[in-house]
């Protein structure tokens, strides 16, 4: 089974399901030696996040579904693994959530070109979904376009969904001849990425200031903070392609908010760990 992503859209991350918490707790605690979480651990860590085990077991039910976790018992300790899909999906995650790095002009672009017959035009959507989903945007109808930073993210991730025999993939420059950085602003929504980046930096420059004058929280609210900060953050990556800055409006609100998600991971990721470790065990 194919692993349906978890990484949720803005409006989701407002008020995460819990799924998408589970999935982000596994991400930062879950994959060590086991890649394993008791039932126990996983109830006291959503328990921290406001979460009743009611909720915790109907969603861990709906990840098993989604082919995002496995059952797995551990010295008669019942619970669950990310499956190896979900792994891969996790990977792909920690890439662009973390380690993203912005294309320059030199990279050039790389081109998904398109066609799906009329009897499986359900392809269609999903290619246009995972395609979006990366940060592509359209240049002509079935012809999607991102910084050549991408190429083997797309080419990885249109395979592993069987996408691959309905696309071809190309790099490429642009030579001429209207102008890139209009074309640009017509490809992608930039107003309403920059508004999203302006939503992510108004919610957490007061926390930066909080942690400026009086230090890091401690304990359960550093970990109720940390993974609050994650799971807003987590969709804006996917929505930004990277586009090299020269290409994008002055005073890009991307790179701010960035420079304040770093920031706040960098304060915040070692005192959640600590507490998320003090509650797991079996």
């Amino acid at each position: 089974m194919v692993a349906r992503s978890p990484w949720p859209s803005e409006e989701q991350a407002a008020s995460p399901a819990p799924r998408r918490l589970i999935i982000t707790l596994y991400g930062c605690y879950g994959r060590g030696e086991h890649n394993w979480l008791s039932v126990a651990s996983l109830i006291r860590l959503m328990g921290d996040l406001g979460v009743e085990s009611q909720a915790v077991r109907s969603s861990v039910s709906r990840l098993k579904r989604r082919g995002m976790l496995r059952s797995l018992s551990i010295s008669g300790a019942a619970g669950y693994a990310l499956s190896p899909a979900g792994l891969g999906v996790l990977r792909d995650g920690d890439a662009r959530i973390f380690g993203r790095r912005r294309a320059s002009a030199a990279d050039g672009w790389v081109l998904v070109v398109f066609s799906v017959p009329e009897a499986e035009r359900g392809k269609r959507h999903e290619l246009r979904a995972a395609l979006a989903r990366l940060g592509f945007g359209t240049a002509a109808p079935g012809v999607w376009l991102a910084p050549g930073t991408l190429s083997g993210e797309a080419m990885d991730a249109l395979a592993r969904r069987g996408l691959d025999k309905y696309a071809d993939v190309f790099r490429a420059d642009h030579l001429g001849y209207a102008d890139l950085a209009a074309q640009v602003q017509r490809w992608w929504d930039l107003d309403g990425l920059a508004a999203r980046y302006g939503q992510f930096t108004g919610r957490y420059q007061p926390l930066a200031a909080r942690l400026a004058s009086a230090g890091p929280p401690t304990g359960r609210q550093a970990f109720r903070e940390y993974i609050s900060l994650l799971v807003s953050w987590q969709p804006l990556p996917y929505s930004d392609p990277g586009l090299p800055l020269a290409l994008l409006p002055p005073g890009w609100a991307g790179v701010t908010a960035a420079e304040l998600f770093s920031l706040l991971n960098d304060q915040l990721a070692d005192t959640a760990a600590a507490h998320a470790r003090a509650l797991i065990r079996p």
